[in-house]
């Protein structure tokens, strides 16, 4: 099994770090009980993310077929963008996109970086960022650039709902308390994707993610699938 990618023990002052392996163990345990207790353990989880994601995948073929013509017709450049991404306990893995962006988004992001950053200069967003296409915009707009990464769910290295995979550039970043984001599988959706998605600072979104992770049941789960819908049809705080 591939080693994390940073440590994610908690670095509270005084402990060893036996003292802190525990912690993380006794943790990791809690959240599996609290999982397997209301009824979705990890084999109902992984049965359910294969079958939404079998099915999504088949409903939106139309959709996704589209969006792919209109990238090949209007930009230079692949269909697809794959990005490393962090998942659970630190594990890399390609997350998939529709691409979005000109071909060399990536070497113009270090000039852009020091304009218009997120907050706390952990994440990077531009509300208005050059590099996005016209046809890149729209499919933003509308959460359809993520499409392919339900095969990333059907796979395994996502699940529908948790927290967002992030760039390991923004890991490096994370104290202890964000770092509990990497406590579960990343998800599809999360809390903080139908309660505003990126108009909500770094730490808002920390603290969603950390609601999620300790207190939110099935019930809760089925309700963020269903705010999903409106979210991604609004497109509100999608840029």
């Amino acid at each position: 099994m591939p080693e994390p990618v940073i440590s994610l023990q908690p670095h509270a002052a005084g402990l060893g770090r036996s003292a802190e392996r525990g912690l993380l163990i006794l943790r990791r345990m809690r959240l599996t009980m609290r999982m397997t207790a209301i009824g979705l353990g990890p084999w109902v989880r992984r049965a359910l993310d294969v079958t939404a994601c079998g099915l999504g995948l088949l409903a939106l073929a139309p959709a996704f077929l589209l969006a792919a013509l209109a990238i090949g017709l209007t930009s230079r450049g692949p269909i697809f963008f794959g990005q490393e991404r962090v998942g659970q306990n630190g594990r890399r893995f390609t997350m998939w996109k529709l691409r979005t962006m000109v071909v060399n988004a990536d070497a113009l992001k270090d000039q852009l970086q020091k304009q218009h950053a997120a907050s706390g200069g952990v994440r990077f967003k531009m509300v208005a960022d050059p590099r996005i296409t016209r046809v890149g915009r729209i499919l933003r707009k509308l959460s359809l650039d993520e499409l392919p990464q339900l095969a990333n769910v059907f796979i395994g290295d996502m699940t529908l709902i948790g927290p967002r995979p992030p760039v390991y550039r923004e890991v490096a970043l994370y104290d202890s308390r964000a770092l509990r984001r990497l406590e579960v599988r990343p998800g599809l959706t999360c809390l903080w994707q139908v309660r505003g998605r990126s108009n909500l600072s770094f730490e808002q979104q920390v603290d969603l993610d950390l609601e999620y992770i300790d207190r939110t049941t099935p019930a809760d789960e089925l309700q963020i699938l269903l705010a999903t819908v409106p979210a991604v049809l609004t497109g509100r705080g999608a840029y």
